[in-house]
């Protein structure tokens, strides 16, 4: 039997001080350059050029105009602040089904219904116009949503009242709101 007092040796796989400098070199060395390596391959690798007019001027070909049109595009803006005028009058529900509607309802293109087929508007009109209104201005289906566009949603909401009466439905036109019809009737009664 083993003597409980004696130790015994230490056994690992670092037995020599020898060892030990070989395990720390591939320990800590080993991985800085690998790192420096990656970091030369990816720096050294050629970057596809941003446009037509940059290949270009890597050419030595392109104008300072060409290439400050091509500097503009790449920075152009994400989002668009659009300012509207909040008195003009309000369009009718014709004009804007004229404008924005006809392209997929007159032919029924994507699933839309054909405008004044009595059977296929028969189903949504029973929805309501709340609902009707509902998805024309957040979209369905194929058609994308119409709010924030050209037109305000108490016009899309007219084009809506439109295309149902136009199919047979009894839906009375939204108004204008409240604020837009007292500032258009004051400058009246001057």
């Amino acid at each position: 039997m083993s003597d409980p007092h004696v130790e015994e040796a230490h056994t690992g796989p670092i037995k020599t001080p020898k060892q030990l400098l070989i395990w720390s070199f591939f320990a800590f060395v080993v991985p800085v350059f690998a790192i420096i390596l990656l970091v030369w391959f990816v720096l050294a690798s050629p970057k596809p050029a941003g446009s037509a007019d940059d290949r270009v001027h890597s050419l030595g070909g392109v104008t300072t105009e060409a290439r400050e049109r091509a500097v503009a595009q790449r920075l152009q803006k994400v989002g668009m602040v659009e300012i509207r005028d909040a008195n003009r009058p309000l369009r009718a529900g014709e004009e804007v089904y004229k404008a924005q509607c006809t392209a997929c309802h007159a032919a029924g293109a994507a699933g839309a219904p054909k405008s004044g087929d009595a059977a296929a508007w028969g189903p949504r009109i029973k929805t309501g116009y709340e609902v009707l209104l509902n998805s024309a201005l957040k979209g369905k289906g194929a058609m994308g949503a119409q709010g924030g566009g050209d037109f305000t949603d108490v016009e899309i909401g007219r084009a809506v009242v439109y295309m149902v009466n136009a199919a047979g439905g009894k839906m009375a036109e939204p108004a204008a709101p409240a604020a837009a019809t007292a500032t258009a009737e004051a400058p009246a009664t001057k």
